[in-house]
């Protein structure tokens, strides 16, 4: 997709930031200010999604935006619905594509949706008549991750993104927030420079637009902030890294790494966070982390997201489901979804 702005039918969606114009992103962090206002004004709920559905769809393990996600579902009003692996009757051997013609079939309105196959959302947009928003997908973008950690870095860069750099570090070639962190700075007008062990770079990482430095100092050298990503020991397979404590040595974000950074600098991690590992623990709490303002500002986010989506989907005409895909009968399959660099 080209930087144009989306059509206004598939703004129903949130898939990733990949090809998202500078306009539209700023436009959601503007709605989630307003959001964060409401919200720390109190007051709730709003009635903004009253008579609007949620599912949310977790095929995978989360705290953090799925909480989130319900949290900022119920402050608007919205009717909210939770759908897990375990416990349902995709535990019973359901395929992704059955789930999928129920989901429709019960009249929901939006899906949040987190699975383990890159392009699983994306799928679910085809086949549903549906906004759907990712909640993860896979290796290839957790897109509302991406929007809340630009949030938080305009509220420390002054609103200016122009000629800001953030250093990436760490498990770059499991994480799907990286992915959308370098869709949407680059968008906003500012670099990435990525660092971390060999084994855990993506071979041709630089198409997506960044830079990649050889060791954490150098990436850390001046930058304007620096987000740990987290050691995903789940979907590694052995060999990858020596140990943890190997790693630790020699890309944790230490007090002395961190000095590196520019003055004014701040110090993300998208979370859960391997204290001791990516992050040392009087980093984590210093005075440049912000971590918490992440977290606070997930909820004003997905506010602002779901509002999107809703409205969107309220001036959409209905549009003809479509034919097999991902995991129907004749399809591709989860398991065989492309994943990006």
């Amino acid at each position: 997709m080209s930087r144009a702005t989306t059509p206004p039918r598939e703004r129903r969606h949130l898939l990733g930031l990949e090809g998202m114009s500078r306009e539209e992103i700023l436009a959601i962090l503007d709605a989630a200010e307003c959001c964060r206002a409401r919200l720390r004004a109190g007051g709730m709920p709003f009635d903004d999604l009253r008579g609007v559905t949620v599912l949310l769809a977790f095929f995978e393990d989360s705290t953090r935006t799925r909480v989130s996600f319900e949290l900022a579902a119920r402050h608007l009003g919205a009717t909210v619905a939770t759908l897990t692996t375990a416990g349902s009757s995709i535990s019973k051997g359901e395929s992704l594509f059955d789930t999928v013609q129920n989901i429709g079939a019960m009249g929901v309105d939006l899906v949040v949706v987190r699975h383990s196959a890159s392009g699983a959302p994306a799928f679910l947009a085809r086949q549903l008549d549906v906004g759907v928003i990712n909640a993860g997908d896979g290796r290839h973008e957790h897109p509302t991750q991406g929007l809340l950690d630009l949030m938080t870095l305009r509220d420390a860069w002054k609103n200016r993104f122009a000629g800001r750099r953030l250093a990436l570090v760490g498990d770059v070639a499991h994480s799907r927030v990286a992915r959308s962190a370098i869709f949407g700075l680059t968008a906003l007008g500012a670099s990435v420079t990525v660092a971390g062990p060999a084994t855990l770079i993506p071979a041709g990482l630089e198409r997506l637009g960044c830079a990649v430095a050889p060791t954490v100092e150098e990436a850390m050298e001046g930058a304007d902030a620096v987000m740990a990503l987290r050691l995903q020991k789940e979907r590694m397979d052995g060999g990858l890294l020596p140990s943890l404590g190997e790693f630790s040595k020699v890309w944790g974000l230490t007090v002395e790494r961190v000095r590196l950074l520019a003055r004014d600098a701040v110090v993300l991690h998208p979370g859960p966070m391997n204290r001791g590992v990516e992050v040392m623990p009087e980093v984590a709490d210093g005075e440049r982390s912000v971590i918490l303002d992440q977290v606070e500002n997930g909820v004003a986010l997905r506010c602002a997201v779901l509002e999107r989506c809703a409205e969107a989907a309220r001036r959409a005409p209905p549009a003809p489901v479509a034919g097999a895909g991902l995991g129907a009968p004749g399809g591709t399959g989860a398991a065989h979804a492309k994943e990006t660099v």
